[in-house]
């Protein structure tokens, strides 16, 4: 089983990552987490381009091609031995984040993106069967990313209508998959958004 964690930065992925993957051992699941870009040691490369403040001439078409160059190699290199191994995978974004930043934010063709998606996840074999998405203001997004006192990677340092139109295609996402992706409000207590999380996963015989 794959399990996503989609969401604009700032929402919250990785503590609802780290708090899955604690719950599932509870339940003697065997659980690994990887994050996108990223994962393994070239899709790390790809990822230090990508997010290089250094890189801000990168063009729009080719940063979807490096994060689809990333996805590929994850996919085949990690994801797929981890599944024939019985474990569940915990992504930190993954092939949505793609479609909502470079396709709703960038403007880049859908169309192209749901190809070289279905093509990265070896013919759609290896996308999520379950993505919580932890939707939230892209104000309030920001206030976190203030606050962490970390320095802005170059994705992050795009403008407030860039990450207004991610927001919305993830939200348009998750109206079209309302069997696969779960919208949740990323406002609350992190407390409350992993009960959420709990009674889908519980609903699905997960735990």
């Amino acid at each position: 089983m794959i399990i996503s964690f989609e969401g604009i930065d700032g929402c919250g992925k990785s503590t609802q990552t780290a708090l899955l993957t604690d719950e599932l051992k509870s339940h003697n699941k065997m659980a690994f987490v990887l994050r996108e870009p990223g994962g393994n040691k070239i899709s790390e490369k790809i990822r230090e381009l990508l997010l290089d403040n250094k890189n801000s001439s990168m063009r729009s078409e080719t940063e979807l091609l490096l994060y689809i160059a990333s996805r590929t190699q994850l996919v085949r290199d990690e994801i797929k031995k981890l599944l024939d191994d019985n474990f569940i995978v915990i992504l930190d974004r993954f092939a949505d984040s793609t479609t909502a930043y470079q396709g709703y934010g960038r403007g880049l063709n859908l169309e192209i993106i749901e190809q070289l998606n279905y093509f990265a996840t070896d013919n759609g074999r290896y996308m999520p069967d379950i993505t919580f998405l932890l939707d939230m203001p892209v104000e309030t997004a920001f206030s976190r990313m203030m606050l962490r006192g970390e320095e802005i990677n170059r994705m992050e340092s795009s403008d407030k209508g860039f990450f207004e139109r991610v927001r919305k295609g993830f939200i348009t996402i998750a109206e079209n998959e309302p069997g696969r992706v779960f919208s949740i409000d990323a406002s609350l207590s992190k407390e409350k958004i992993f009960a959420q999380i709990k009674k889908i996963l519980k609903s699905r015989n997960v735990i």
